[in-house]
């Protein structure tokens, strides 16, 4: 069936004069409303207002304007059904093959600082959504259309079926309206829930988030399990982070790729001055700062430039010339940085497969944007809070005889950053805010230490050590002990913390509680 009539009434009017021109091209009778009518008319178009068609005027300030039956008749009758169509004759409906509608902007609205409940409930689209429905349940009979991105291809297939759709276009049209009035519903539940929600409930009964494809992968987490990267739909994401990251070379990411590069960057994201991290299998392998960022990425990487092999670098600064020739010479799967000298970018995309990310904001300590950490598990999710509290170093508490130095406290305060993103348990050695000695994910704690301390090796002396969890006994001093381990900094709360402190005392070794842990699994 051809393309007579539409019906466009849209709030995103990117592309939509254009499009309107189009199809007026092809002798589309064109139907509209409000703000979407007056722009088609500034531009030229023969416009017919939805008031002619109905006998009503838009009314009660825009909020009834297309919910009459000469509307959703036209638009739910089946063209094959012979009572269908002698009804819409009975009361003089005529068809209605073409639905071009994007709704309110709802996202838009609730994002400003100022918004009134009033004008948030204004932004509630009614007549939209329906008309979508209406149209999507009849989609054999009526395209419809809901993302300004489709106009060109649809004039296209227009102009070679004869003004026809294919059917097999309708049906992807009607799935894409069908995502986005669920999306829209749910961004309405969402923001509402938390708005009118009890204090004493931070979590919504139902816990509805929409997620919109970025692209699909190569494969999981192995070659044999398929994989796709998801963002979310309904946020405006301020804050950097891998999913507003823009890539300027390399192979595509990998699922891989994409879990280990979130976990770079949220270890940069803790520091203001200029710092580089490089990261395997989600655990930092290397993480320093210094004065500039050339020093920053010699200090990481040669922290264990074992590890590093095959790793992913994040830098807080602009990559400079003399990175990229370093980097040039070794394998590394990704790159990531808030900008790139010139001649610095040059050398790096010589190699054909190094991907290379661009992500602004990483030049300062990042203010994120509260929200849930959601983790899956089969059948479910658990939901907390993100863990970005943060601590001052005024706030840790001196438990042992002696005082940590001021250089002491700031290696402490550097390490605790580090540890919060290694996997639990977790220890982090650290000097002069480079680390020595990472030991990550170990069954019990006191073999995360001998980790930590055997890689840091004759480096340990007088340098720091900093555990997310508390230490349960004092075997784990013992260790620290006997690498010359000068200061500690963990969370403390242990029933033999009197045990622990007293063998820090025995070894005249420094340390602070913070009174918050940072287990990460």
């Amino acid at each position: 069936m051809k393309v007579k009539r539409a019906l466009i009434s849209v709030s995103d009017k990117t592309g939509i004069i254009e499009f309107a021109q189009s199809l007026e091209l092809f002798g589309v009778e064109i139907l509209s409303t409000g703000g979407t009518a007056k722009a088609l008319k500034d531009a030229g178009l023969k416009v017919t207002d939805v008031s002619e068609v109905t006998g009503f005027p838009e009314m009660m300030d825009g909020r009834v304007k297309t919910l009459h039956p000469k509307i959703h008749g036209a638009l739910l009758a089946l063209r094959r059904n012979e009572e269908h169509i002698n009804q819409l004759k009975k009361h003089n409906i005529i068809p209605i093959d073409m639905v071009v509608v994007n709704l309110y902007p709802f996202a838009k609205t609730i994002a400003k600082s100022d918004v009134t409940l009033e004008e948030t409930i204004e932004n509630i689209d009614i007549g939209g959504p329906s008309m979508l429905r209406s149209a999507s349940k009849n989609f054999e009979d009526v395209v419809v259309v809901v993302n300004p991105n489709k106009y060109k291809e649809i004039i296209s297939e227009l102009k070679t079926n004869n003004c026809e759709i294919s059917y097999n276009t309708k049906r992807e049209l009607m799935v894409e309206a069908f995502e986005h009035t669920a999306a829209y519903d749910t961004m309405i539940y969402n923001h509402f829930s938390k708005l009118f929600k009890k204090d004493d409930a931070k979590f919504p009964k139902i816990l509805d988030v929409k997620f919109e494809k970025v692209q699909d992968l190569r494969y999981g987490e192995n070659p044999h399990q398929l994989a796709a990267f998801y963002k979310y739909k309904e946020l405006n994401i301020s804050e950097p982070c891998i999913s507003s990251a823009v890539q300027l070379h390399g192979k595509e990411l990998s699922f891989n790729n994409i879990l280990d590069a979130n976990s770079s960057i949220e270890i940069i994201k803790e520091f203001d001055m200029p710092a580089a991290t490089i990261i395997k299998h989600t655990n930092p392998c290397g993480t320093a700062c210094a004065d500039n960022i050339d020093e920053a990425y010699r200090r990481a990487y040669d922290a264990d430039s074992l590890s590093a092999f095959g790793g992913i670098i994040t830098l807080n600064r602009k990559l400079s010339k003399k990175i990229a020739e370093h980097i040039s010479s070794k394998f590394i799967e990704i790159i990531i940085a808030p900008d790139y000298d010139t001649d610095a970018l040059e050398i790096l995309q010589k190699k054909k497969d190094i991907r290379i990310l661009k992500i602004a904001g990483l030049e300062s300590k990042s203010k994120t944007v509260l929200g849930f950490d959601i983790k899956k598990v089969v059948g479910g999710v658990l939901v907390q809070d993100r863990d970005v509290m943060d601590i001052d170093i005024s706030s840790l508490k001196v438990v042992t005889k002696k005082t940590p130095t001021k250089a002491e406290l700031e290696d402490l305060f550097f390490a605790w950053k580090v540890v919060k993103h290694v996997k639990s348990n977790a220890i982090v050695v650290a000097k002069n805010k480079q680390t020595l000695g990472i030991g990550a994910g170990q069954m019990n704690r006191v073999g995360s230490v001998k980790i930590a301390c055997e890689q840091a090796g004759d480096k340990a002396k007088g340098s720091c050590l900093a555990s997310d969890g508390l230490f349960p006994k004092a075997d784990n001093i013992e260790v620290a002990a006997k690498f010359s381990i000068t200061s500690i900094i963990q969370p403390g709360g242990a029933k033999e913390d009197e045990n622990v402190i007293s063998m820090a005392d025995k070894h005249n070794i420094a340390m602070v509680f913070t009174g918050m842990r940072h287990f990460k699994h």
